[in-house]
């Protein structure tokens, strides 16, 4: 009885941290280097917000499991997410830094 094994909520948490961090971070480049072409309606403006602010709560609370490197990384991403919408009206209402028609 006593050769029980690991809890497999450490090891799922922090591959949750990570997958978590790199969706901000991509996100933050799909966002800031390619051009949005369609403005989506406010349903989807409210769930990319509440999405992009839940990853980023989530990397908030899971700090402890990963590297703080990756953490703050994620922290500045998932911001940047927001900072970009303070931009233009067109990026308030697409979330990306660049808009075009084409």
């Amino acid at each position: 009885m006593t050769d029980q094994p690991a809890p497999a909520d450490k090891y799922n948490s922090a591959f949750f941290f990570k997958l978590l961090c790199a969706y901000l971070v991509l996100l933050l480049g799909w966002r800031l280097f390619l051009p949005a072409h369609e403005y989506p309606g406010r349903a989807g403006l409210i769930f990319d917000m509440a999405t992009d602010a839940g990853a980023l709560l989530a990397v908030i609370l899971l700090r402890a499991k990963g590297p703080p490197a990756l953490f703050w990384a994620a922290v500045i991403a998932g911001l940047g997410l927001f900072a970009i919408r303070m931009t233009s009206e067109a990026s308030w209402w697409t979330g990306h830094l660049m808009y075009s028609l084409n």
